[in-house]
């Protein structure tokens, strides 16, 4: 228990006081990025560089593509088949009602709902949980709701905490900002809080469906080995490297900004490995990527679909990113949408590792 407390300690240090420490460094207001609700507008972003623009979009499809090469070549045997589905079940065709009501409800401005308009966002993500844990249970017979019950739950008041998180990495970059009613601090707090709740369980049930079928062992379970001959060397450094962007986005946000989703992965795993703990990317060292890929696709899916509510709401947010904004998809520029994939990578470190925690 001491252990288990000490690791969330040094996590929690870093996670939390490394970009702080940014602004200190650069005597930067500290004021300013503790605001409470965030609305000043303090960050200038650089304008759209088509040079950043097509290194960025290089680099991502030059990821893609390796990914999808490999796949081709690994997906010529397939060893794992579908099975049989079963019945859907009731509560996801509650799912489905639920959703659809939601959805009209939230993009429509129906004056004898105008009271509760604003909390429109999470009832469309409680039936977007419920429909994909259904289609889970259909295909495999057990799902997260059903099988995994007390571990489910957890997952709201955790996801809650994790995207507060994420709010509070946003401080210093100002990537997005929220629009729509003006919230005092603690109805601002609530507001957030039931939202921000459902994105560990989507995004863990998005990935439980999609490791349902077959074709994430088919075609990612032996592709590229990545072995690393010293370990804890190469963690040691990629963890000063993490911990130094991290601290970077306070002093250099317009630079440094995309690490705001890699760091804390980064910086978690290197941790596991010091700590000669097992970690999400210890299977890669057999050639096995399929569990990472479900984790990044369930990740970029759950993506499509925040994008896609938020784009009609009342209350919603907007972006504001350096150097790659333009093309937009809904409310978010495209190459946005990369960052949901170490998103959901880390989706699952932060989930899992809880689990663990509640197994020992």
């Amino acid at each position: 228990m001491k252990s288990r407390f000490a690791k969330a300690a040094i996590l929690s240090a870093m996670l939390l006081g490394l970009p702080l420490l940014g602004i200190l460094i650069s005597q930067k207001p500290i004021g300013l990025y503790l605001e409470f609700p965030p609305q000043t507008r303090y960050i200038q972003h650089a304008l759209f560089s088509w040079v950043v623009f097509g290194a960025y979009g290089f680099f991502v499809i030059g990821i893609v593509m390796i990914f999808f090469v490999q796949s081709r070549r690994a997906g010529n045997h397939p060893e794992y088949r579908e099975h049989t589905q079963r019945p859907f079940p009731w509560w996801g065709w509650l799912g489905i009602c639920w959703g659809i009501a939601a959805w009209v409800l939230a993009w429509s401005r129906f004056e004898w709902f105008g009271k509760w308009q604003p909390h429109s966002f999470a009832p469309l993500w409680v039936g977007y949980i419920l429909i994909v844990n259904a289609l889970t249970y259909r295909r495999k017979g057990f799902c997260l709701l059903s099988d995994q019950t007390a571990y489910f739950l957890r997952l709201f008041p955790l996801s809650a905490v994790f995207w507060w998180f994420f709010e509070y990495l946003n401080r210093f970059v100002q990537n997005w900002y929220y629009i729509g009613p003006d919230f005092g601090p603690w109805e601002y707090f609530w507001y957030a809080t039931l939202p921000f709740s459902t994105v560990l369980p989507a995004v863990m049930s998005t990935r439980q469906y999609l490791l349902s079928f077959d074709w994430p062992k088919n075609n990612f379970q032996r592709i590229f080995q990545l072995n690393l001959s010293h370990p804890r060397l190469a963690a040691w450094l990629v963890l000063t490297a993490a911990g130094s962007g991290l601290a970077g986005i306070g002093i250099w946000p317009n630079l440094f900004f995309p690490l705001l989703w890699v760091a804390p992965l980064l910086i978690i795993v290197c941790l596991q490995t010091l700590w000669g703990e097992g970690h999400i990317f210890s299977s890669i060292t057999r050639g096995d990527w399929h569990v990472l890929v479900a984790c990044a696709l369930s990740a970029l899916i759950c993506g499509f679909f925040w994008e896609m509510w938020n784009f009609h709401s009342l209350a919603k947010w907007r972006y504001s990113i350096p150097f790659v904004h333009r093309f937009k998809v809904f409310e978010m520029p495209i190459l946005g949408f990369a960052g949901y994939l170490p998103f959901g990578i880390e989706c699952a470190v932060v989930a899992e590792m809880v689990r663990a925690w509640y197994k020992d």
